[in-house]
């Protein structure tokens, strides 16, 4: 049986999600969106790319949620995308509607899917998909990390003028202004970071990164990036449908690793079939830990104000 992936929001970065994994033929897609024939006419348009790309998948449109029915993974990319001027914490009571809405029609037709989380402010999105869907931790995940780190290898590339493959890096912290891209842990072909650029050429590549996304928001005016982070998404899915236990920075719901407890911040995990299946805790100095901390207060912030809607976590629904 071929495995599905139930992709909610049929804009820009949804649509591009449904691309990728039906490209990579990694599985049947399923596309929803409120907006009458924008999913179905966007889910043929990538179907008949099929034999082009060599693809064996069905993708389908729908304005409904019973077609999503015995779904392996739900992307959540539903959600009003960010305008010039605005931070993802703006958009928190603008999304927090449709991702509670969403995540339930999602987990009353797929109750043993993992759910990936791209809607912003995504940490904070997290919470609220954790909370609706009653699923267990390790089927909750936030896209952003590997988007971040996606960026922070592009610029050092760039800078470089190498190869991205060769250049291994990874961020840590919430998806905002105050992620902690790991330049201790950054290197090029095995040679740390710090032996090929000054200090100033790195906290400029640091910055860059954690305006990545507005940088991209400010020439685009009515939208937010969509390629990018769609490439992150299918880089999860592919590695939670091959059970590929890859190591990747994604948002996880912390219970003291890094002394944080009870929020999703961005750490490494290893992502298999059952979703997170592992948080790896690196070895942080007393700076790093200090920035993470800074940057896991940001979440929190929004996490507390949602807290009186929230409520306490219902049992879990069991699955896989």
């Amino acid at each position: 049986m071929r495995r599905k992936v139930t992709v909610v929001g049929a804009g820009n970065v949804g649509a591009s999600c449904a691309l990728r994994i039906a490209d990579r033929g990694l599985a049947d897609v399923t596309l929803v969106d409120v907006i009458e024939g924008v999913p179905q006419g966007k889910a043929l348009d990538i179907l008949e790319a099929s034999p082009i790309r060599k693809a064996d998948v069905e993708v389908v449109g729908s304005n409904d949620y019973a077609p999503t029915a015995n779904s392996d993974i739900v992307v959540l990319t539903a959600g009003f995308p960010r305008k010039p001027g605005m931070s993802r914490d703006d958009l928190l009571w603008a999304n927090y509607e449709i991702v509670k809405s969403s995540v339930e029609q999602a987990a009353k037709f797929s109750p043993d899917s993992i759910l990936i989380i791209v809607t912003n402010p995504l940490d904070a999105m997290c919470h609220v998909a954790l909370h609706s869907s009653t699923f267990p931790k390790n089927r909750v995940i936030g896209m952003a990390g590997v988007l971040d780190t996606a960026r922070f290898r592009t610029f050092v590339a760039q800078a470089l003028d190498v190869s991205v493959e060769d250049v291994v890096a990874f961020v840590m912290g919430g998806h905002g202004d105050s992620m902690v891209p790991l330049v201790r842990y950054s290197s090029v072909a095995g040679i740390p970071l710090t032996d090929l650029m000054g200090a100033e050429t790195i906290a400029a590549i640091v910055q860059r990164t954690r305006q990545g996304g507005a940088e991209i928001v400010k020439y685009l005016k009515t939208g937010s990036a969509y390629y990018a982070p769609s490439a992150a998404v299918a880089d999860m899915a592919e590695a939670i449908l091959g059970n590929r236990k890859r190591v990747l920075p994604c948002s996880a719901l912390l219970e003291g690793e890094y002394g944080i407890r009870n929020l999703f911040v961005g750490v490494p995990v290893k992502l298999g079939a059952k979703g997170v299946e592992k948080i790896f805790e690196a070895k942080l100095t007393e700076e790093e830990i200090a920035a993470l901390q800074k940057s896991a207060a940001a979440v929190n912030e929004l996490v507390d104000v949602m807290k009186p809607k929230l409520g306490p976590v219902k049992a879990s629904a069991g699955g896989r």
